[in-house]
């Protein structure tokens, strides 16, 4: 039994649990921006999924979204979800 938990200990000892460059940048430009709220970024292949409960931020980042681009410098396409 002590070998399965060490392989397990060894697989989850070399992952990186760092967050993501364009996650950084977006939780960034929205506590700069946007007085720290909190929102959930997921990647997905070829796109960016900015959710919040929030309306209203997430209206403010859909309007604003050009800035974000630029801010993030990715050229994934950003999608933005309430819930």
């Amino acid at each position: 039994m002590q070998t399965n938990l060490d392989t397990i200990a060894d697989i989850l000892a070399g992952k990186d649990f760092s967050l993501p460059p364009e996650v950084k940048a977006i939780k960034a430009f929205v506590a700069e921006h946007y007085d720290n709220r909190d929102v959930t970024v997921k990647l997905s292949g070829q796109e960016i999924i900015i959710m919040s409960r929030s309306a209203g931020l997430i209206s403010s980042l859909r309007l604003n979204a050009p800035a974000l681009t630029r801010a993030v410098g990715t050229t994934k396409q950003i999608r933005f979800r309430i819930g």
